[in-house]
């Protein structure tokens, strides 16, 4: 027993001295939490990142089988679900947990947005929290048509020709993406080929600046918890919060596990190129609002096409978004600035009832 001991000692001085594992520990221990009536908003971070996880996981699974050709994507994927031991599971859990992650990335982004967690010196924490988020998307964009069945088709069609309304770089941008001129094989290798590298990478290298930063500045209090609170109380990190932490993602593994096992995805017909679309097709729920909102634009507002004006609209929003802490001056100070905290509320109110019209909206509206 002593001579197993030793051994594992040994190995244990010889990680510290090249890994530095020692001081990494005394760093986990130091840290702590506050703990006051919004502490917790502060678990969706790590859930959101659980899910992520979870998508990575998931997706090298199903990289073993599938193929990135509009001749054998739909067979591999059918092969996978029909053949394969728990693959249906796991592309059922693959896509469950990316609709997950998305909706706990956008509460996590309304929270940090109304307790004014962005103040300085969060300025590049959100900036770089708020391009994950759109990230996020992207990866459910370029997923969406990986399984080349009819409805990711047409709404693929729809959502690369919207984005080629763009003035200036939507032309260039939507050609670059579909290969062409219409959403073809050659669009299914490039969405696959974001999916799978480019947007992973960026996502590392953003998700690695983004968890530095939380690490650096540790968890914001809200102004008005400030105001009231004097000595504020708070747990350690290690292990009281990460045992919650944990806590929380053991619930969102719960409820993924039961939508997928329940609620399987289904993979529709095959792609059908010469086929007429769909009566009534949508995008994702994280993308109705906007297309909802493009539906209800007129054909022109004065001399511009009302479409061009809301993919304007929605880039102008998007950048204030992104520099919201440089705009809200006052909470920089650390006074009270409602006007925010009412833009962000509507914010929320509009992407909620927007989407809620989308899905309720009849297919000829």
């Amino acid at each position: 027993m002593n001579t197993r001991k030793e051994t594992l000692s040994r190995i244990g001085d010889w990680l510290d001295d090249r890994l530095g594992l020692a001081a990494v520990g005394e760093l986990a221990r130091k840290k702590d939490v506050p703990q006051h009536r919004h502490s917790v908003w502060y678990y969706l971070g790590g859930m959101t990142l659980f899910l992520f996880l979870v998508q990575v996981a998931t997706g090298i699974l199903l990289l073993f089988y599938y193929r990135p050709s509009a001749e054998d994507a739909y067979e591999s994927i059918q092969f996978l679900m029909a053949e394969v031991e728990f693959g249906w599971l796991v592309r059922s859990i693959h896509a469950w947990s990316a609709n997950l992650m998305i909706f706990t990335a956008f509460l996590h982004m309304f929270s940090v947005l109304l307790l004014k967690a962005y103040r300085a010196p969060r300025e590049i924490t959100w900036i770089s929290g708020v391009a994950l988020l759109g990230l996020a998307m992207g990866f459910g964009f370029t997923g969406y048509l990986l399984p080349w069945n009819e409805l990711a088709y047409f709404a693929t069609r729809v959502g690369t020709n919207i984005m080629e309304a763009i003035p200036l770089i939507g032309g260039f941008a939507g050609h670059v993406l579909k290969g062409g001129e219409d959403v073809t094989g050659a669009t299914l290798t490039r969405f696959y080929a974001i999916h799978v590298a480019v947007l992973p990478m960026i996502s590392a290298l953003l998700l690695g600046l983004h968890l530095y930063l939380v690490q650096k500045h540790g968890m914001s209090v809200p102004p008005g918890v400030e105001r009231e609170q004097g000595s504020r109380p708070s747990m350690p990190f290690v292990p009281n919060f990460l045992l919650r932490d944990l806590v929380g993602w053991l619930t969102a593994l719960a409820i993924l596990a039961i939508l997928a096992a329940y609620f399987p995805f289904e993979l529709g017909e095959k792609a059908d190129p010469f086929a007429p679309a769909p009566i009534g097709i949508k995008p994702e729920w994280y993308f109705m609002f906007m297309f909802q909102t493009l539906k209800y634009l007129p054909a022109h507002l004065l001399w511009i096409e009302g479409e061009v004006v809301g993919i304007l609209g929605f880039l102008v929003a998007g950048l204030l978004l992104l520099i919201l802490p440089f705009l809200d001056r006052r909470s920089a100070r650390g006074e009270s600035s409602r006007l925010f905290t009412w833009i962000g509320v509507a914010l929320i109110v509009y992407v909620l009832v927007l989407t809620f019209l989308g899905y309720t909206a009849s297919p000829t509206q």
